[in-house]
């Protein structure tokens, strides 16, 4: 006989942090949206928590999570009460009363005359009167039995407050169980009581769950657990409590006293509400909500909304992360996932995940200073998505080639070695014939043969490459100078200015690489920048657009290149207004110094001198800037081209790679 073995298999919710059937976290929007709050002039840091809050097109944001609680919350609030539970005995009462009354005018004796005057003088007071019935001798059994069920329902509602699923439970509860809860709490209060003296075992609190485990369904590991589960019931029955009119806790206090018939259940569970409250004192026991709805809540069913509000309002903190040392960990998942379900929780997720990712996966520096700022990779990714975007609006119009095939030119029939940036193509035969005898005068047996040494293979090395030589191989110095002057901001051409630099940066960085890109930002005066530098800069309010100063500038990176094809691309919305002095320090004046102009067009001619091809591309509407730009090109042989704010990057990108089609001819 086969015998065949089995094993048994358990599944439980997985709890091992990220999803692992999740679909990996995509940061490509992510970095777009943060760039795009950098080139605006948000740090990164600022940027990363911006996009936290707002979320994706397919994912919700800390705030739009936040505004779900919030509503949550106050729709509690609106829509409940917490007269359930005096209403529940008011009816009672009444139809006890209602029962003895009728049984009373059937009787004919004199004490059931007495009585009637006892049943009528009752306090309006519910909690007087039914403190004042505890001792009446019932002649209708129905009103006997509505009366107990007075002292049951309180008792289980009491219960109900502290302990998950007591009303049910106990519904229809005789003495022996009864008589378990009292042992129950008797035990649990010696153990609480141990524990916040630091007496309490292991062996303890294993005994209390053997005997009394049964009352207790989230079955806790160990005293701390217990502690934790406990407390924030009792917390939430303290709330209940201070929320309560003056003239409902009155009531409360007296009707508590009567729970199972008598203070004994009232006076064990004040004992347990002060030791838990030893055990965790930082819950929030002094809080109160103020509802104002028409739907009825009992003890019991109030404790529990206000352990969902306790929990709301403590994700609306955890949500908003404005707090000292917030971190996107903080967020209770779990409670999430109770409150708005398991779709709020995942996004929440994805949010922890994502900022994790970017952090993790070297999407941000710290500069020297400490500041936070993106990282080259995280340039990279963003000049990809930014010249994608540029790209796609070239391609619609018809003339964009950024995928050669081919040479530049056309070949000479020589051949040289790579360099570093090439994108000639290979001479094959040349390569492989490379790869081989540098193979032969590398091998360390000089008497071997060269099948012998085919035997291991000959492995092309980047030495050997060599490529076809073209007749037209020119190699372009690029300068883009961007107007950075405050009119750039302050007409919302900011950031098309940063895009428009990262998508060329992009392009000739990782296509052209033989090209050199040189990026100088000019307001008041000019200055030299890196892309890095320039995504991140941030508008200041100064006046000035100082192309003088640019142009020296430029013609220092023109000079670095004496052979190369001169490119110089000028982003404007402001005629001249300020040029350097002798002494090096920029003048302003506005409208445009005749001195500025004249000092700005002799650059100009400078400029024109290295053969450069030069572009303005004017943004705005400015008559004396279209003016000043149309002498200008006349001048020099120039191109003024006039996009508007959202064709800025293809009008540049656009541009550049025109004049290489044009040195590639």
């Amino acid at each position: 006989m086969v015998h065949k073995s089995f094993h048994r298999s358990r599944y439980q919710r997985y709890t091992g942090g990220p999803d692992p059937l999740a679909e990996p976290v995509d940061l490509r929007e992510a970095l777009s949206e943060i760039g795009d709050d950098v080139m605006a002039g948000a740090s990164p840091q600022r940027a990363l928590r911006e996009f936290l809050r707002r979320g994706s097109s397919d994912m919700r944001g800390l705030d739009k999570l936040r505004e779900q609680i919030n509503r949550r919350r106050q729709e509690l609030l609106k829509q409940r009460n917490l007269d359930g539970t005096f209403a529940e005995i008011r009816e009672l009462l009444d139809h006890a009363v209602l029962e003895e009354r009728k049984q009373l005018a059937r009787d004919l004796d004199d004490d059931a005359r007495f009585a009637e005057m006892q049943i009528g003088s009752l306090p309006a007071s519910t909690a007087q009167a039914v403190e004042e019935l505890s001792d009446y001798n019932w002649r209708s059994p129905q009103a006997r039995e509505d009366y107990e069920k007075i002292k049951d329902l309180l008792g289980r509602e009491l219960l109900d407050q502290r302990f998950a699923g007591m009303k049910e439970a106990l519904e229809g509860a005789n003495e022996q169980d009864r008589q378990r809860i009292s042992e129950m709490l008797t035990d649990l209060n010696q153990l609480l009581d141990a524990h916040n003296r630091g007496e309490d075992t292991t062996e303890q609190f294993s005994e209390f769950m053997d005997k009394h485990g049964d009352f207790f369904p989230e079955n806790p590991r160990n005293t701390e657990e217990l502690i934790d589960s406990l407390a924030q019931r009792a917390a939430a029955a303290q709330q209940f409590y201070n929320s309560l009119t003056p003239e409902q806790r009155a009531e409360l206090d007296q009707l508590a006293q009567q729970a199972f018939g008598s203070p004994d259940l009232m006076n064990q569970l004040a004992q347990m509400d002060s030791a838990l409250r030893q055990a965790r004192p930082g819950l929030d026991w002094d809080n109160a909500q103020s509802f104002s709805g028409e739907q009825q809540m009992g003890l019991g069913e109030g404790a529990a909304a206000l352990r969902d509000i306790s929990e709301l309002e403590a994700l609306s903190e955890q949500l908003s992360q404005q707090y000292a040392g917030a971190q996107m960990d903080d967020i209770d998942l779990d409670a999430l996932a109770r409150q708005l379900g398991d779709e709020a929780a995942v996004d929440a997720r994805r949010l922890a995940e994502l900022e994790k990712a970017l952090s993790e996966q070297g999407y941000f520096d710290r500069t020297s200073d400490g500041q936070l700022r993106l990282s080259p990779k995280a340039m990279r990714q963003l000049g990809q998505t930014i010249f994608k975007d540029i790209a796609d609006q070239l391609s619609g119009r018809g003339d964009r080639q950024t995928r050669r095939s081919g040479a530049l030119g056309e070949p000479t029939g020589a051949t040289r070695e790579w360099e570093f940036g090439d994108t000639d193509p290979w001479d094959v035969t040349r390569t492989v014939s490379n790869a081989v005898l540098r193979t032969i005068s590398e091998s360390t047996d000089p008497l071997a043969t060269v099948g012998e040494m085919g035997r291991d293979g000959v492995h092309i090395d980047v030495r050997d490459v060599e490529v076809a030589d073209t007749e037209a191989r020119t190699q372009a110095a690029v300068v883009l100078l961007v107007d950075t002057s405050f009119s750039m901001e302050m007409e919302g051409r900011w950031t098309p200015m940063k895009r428009t630099a990262i998508a060329l940066n992009h392009l000739i960085s990782t296509r052209f690489r033989s090209d050199e890109l040189h990026l100088i930002a000019f307001g008041r005066y000019a200055r030299s920048i890196d892309i890095a530098e320039l995504t991140g800069l941030q508008p200041r309010m100064e006046q000035g657009t100082n192309l003088h100063h640019a142009l020296l500038l430029a013609q220092r990176h023109l000079r670095r290149f004496p052979n190369a094809q001169p490119v110089v691309l000028v982003v404007t919305d402001g005629e001249p207004t300020a040029h350097l002095d002798p002494s090096g320090e920029p003048f302003f004046f506005y409208p445009p110094h005749p001195q500025t102009i004249a000092l700005t067009v002799r650059e100009l001619d400078h400029v024109a001198r290295f053969g450069a091809q030069v572009t303005f591309f004017r943004l705005g509407e400015d008559p004396g800037l279209a003016h000043f730009m149309d002498q200008i090109a006349r001048r020099i042989g120039g191109r003024v081209v006039a996009p508007d704010v959202d064709g800025l990057g293809a009008a540049v990108v656009g541009d550049y790679l025109r004049s290489r089609r044009g040195r590639r001819r």
